[in-house]
């Protein structure tokens, strides 16, 4: 079983705007809205491909039912852990038009220290039937970036290897504490300061990240490994269009499917891509496109010397 975590969910709400213009007003359609975040994201595109998953995450307020209620209407197995702090909001604004699509995150709010002590009791407790663990998305304002070392402890404690897609100073952490690591290209450079990517991704590799599975938009992903120093890349050789939202969030599940089945390399980048590519052609996050398989079968995959410039 893959346990998916979510430090810091939000309730999505996916707009489709035409024509979307600054300093002006908008008629929209009501929108799209779905319990979200990194890590929920994750756990529905693995739940629909029958793959056995449990997402956790700490839910408040009347955000917070609305969330759990949700989640729980979908199937898709689901642990709250009660917290005071109300369940945040995440806007999408899609403008199909642009094929441009603009988001509006609330940060959270801040959880304290007991409440944390009761989130890695659940967490501990719901590690006992993993087999690998995802960790993916913000978490609350202060929360100390370390803390993010204590969950991926208990997990690797037990023998789960452990994904972690976040930011900054979590990103980092995550680095120290031997996790695999799936960032973008901004989110690279902002945390290891280097414009060129091959040396933010061995940047992290010498922290002691395992592996770093950087996703690069349209040019694909790249897998930098502690075991050699080659690079695996993978891409689809023509370009979609649609709404990028939790595109990243796929590829994190097609990743934790290749550490479930002890997938291949190749084979991992290879659905990576495919998996998200997929989900651009959908209208929300955590789902994939009927024509995911086709997609696969589409995707180039090449092993890059180290010195590759990417």
């Amino acid at each position: 079983m893959i346990l998916s975590f979510t430090p810091n969910p939000a309730i999505d709400e996916s707009y489709t705007v035409e024509n979307l213009t600054l300093d002006s007003s908008h008629r929209v359609p009501l929108p799209t809205s779905q319990a979200g975040g990194k890590g929920i994201n994750v756990a529905r595109v693995l739940h629909s491909q029958h793959h056995p998953v449990l997402a956790l995450s700490p839910t408040g307020g009347n955000s917070g039912i609305e969330f759990t209620e949700n989640l729980l209407g979908s199937g898709l197995p689901f642990r709250s852990i009660p917290v005071t702090a109300s369940t945040r909001r995440s806007m999408a604004f899609h403008d199909p038009q642009a094929n441009t699509t603009t988001l509006f995150n609330q940060a959270g709010q801040a959880l304290d220290y007991r409440q944390w002590k009761n989130i890695l009791a659940a967490y501990a407790e719901a590690l006992g039937a993993a087999n690998a663990v995802n960790i993916s998305g913000s978490w609350p304002p202060g929360t100390e970036p370390g803390l993010i070392g204590e969950f991926i402890n208990l997990a690797t404690a037990r023998g789960c290897p452990v994904l972690v897609d976040a930011t900054g100073p979590w990103l980092l952490q995550a680095a120290r504490h031997h996790a695999v690591l799936k960032p973008n290209e901004y989110e690279l450079r902002e945390a290891t300061g280097c414009q060129d990517l091959a040396l933010g991704a061995r940047k992290l590799i010498d922290l002691g990240a395992t592996e770093v599975f950087l996703s690069a938009g349209a040019r694909g992903i790249f897998r930098f490994s502690s075991a050699t120093p080659a690079i695996g890349h993978a891409v689809l050789p023509r370009s979609l269009s649609g709404n990028p939202t939790g595109a990243g969030d796929s590829a994190v599940a097609a990743i934790m499917t290749g550490y479930l089945r002890e997938q291949e390399p190749e084979f991992t980048l290879r659905l990576a891509v495919a998996w998200s590519a997929s989900t651009v052609l959908m209208p929300t996050a955590g789902a994939l496109a009927p024509a995911h398989q086709e997609l696969f079968d589409e995707v180039e995959y090449q092993i890059l010397p180290a010195n590759a410039e990417i």
